[in-house]
C-alpha cells in the first residue's frame, strides 16, 4: 500500500509539474475533441451499452479519443465478475472494434 502511495504522490507532482507546459496544447486538442465527438454517430451511452453487452459486464471507465488509424474510438472498460476487459467501439458504426482482457487492471486490484 505504500508503493501506491509514493506512486501517486509522485504522479500528482509530474501533473503539476507539467501541467503549465500542456495547457496551452490541451486547449486546442479539447476544441478539436469537441468539434469531432458532435462528428460521432454513435452516443457515448450508446458505446457504453455495447462494450458492457459484448463482455457481460458494467463500464467503469470511457474515453472518446483517436485511434493510430486516425478514426474516432470509445475506449471503453468493463468489469466482468473478476475480469477486466478494454472493449474499443467505432464511434461512427457503433461495432466492436477489439475486445481484450485487461491484466494489468487485474492484477492492480487482487494487490490492493
Amino acid at each position: 500500500m505504500y508503493r501506491h502511495t509514493k506512486l501517486s504522490l509522485l504522479a500528482v507532482a509530474v501533473a503539476t509539474a507539467t501541467a503549465g507546459v500542456g495547457a496551452y496544447a490541451a486547449k486546442a486538442g479539447v476544441e478539436h475533441d469537441v468539434a469531432a465527438i458532435t462528428q460521432a454517430k454513435t452516443s457515448l451511452i450508446q458505446a457504453i451499452g455495447v462494450a458492457e453487452q459484448h463482455a457481460s459486464g458494467k463500464a467503469t471507465h470511457a474515453e472518446y479519443e483517436k485511434s493510430r488509424q486516425g478514426n474516432w474510438i470509445y475506449d471503453v472498460e468493463v468489469v466482468s465478475g473478476a475480469k477486466v476487459f478494454d472493449v474499443r467501439i467505432d464511434a461512427d458504426k457503433g461495432t466492436v472494434i477489439s475486445s481484450a482482457e485487461d491484466k494489468a487492471d487485474n492484477e492492480h486490484d487482487e494487490r490492493d
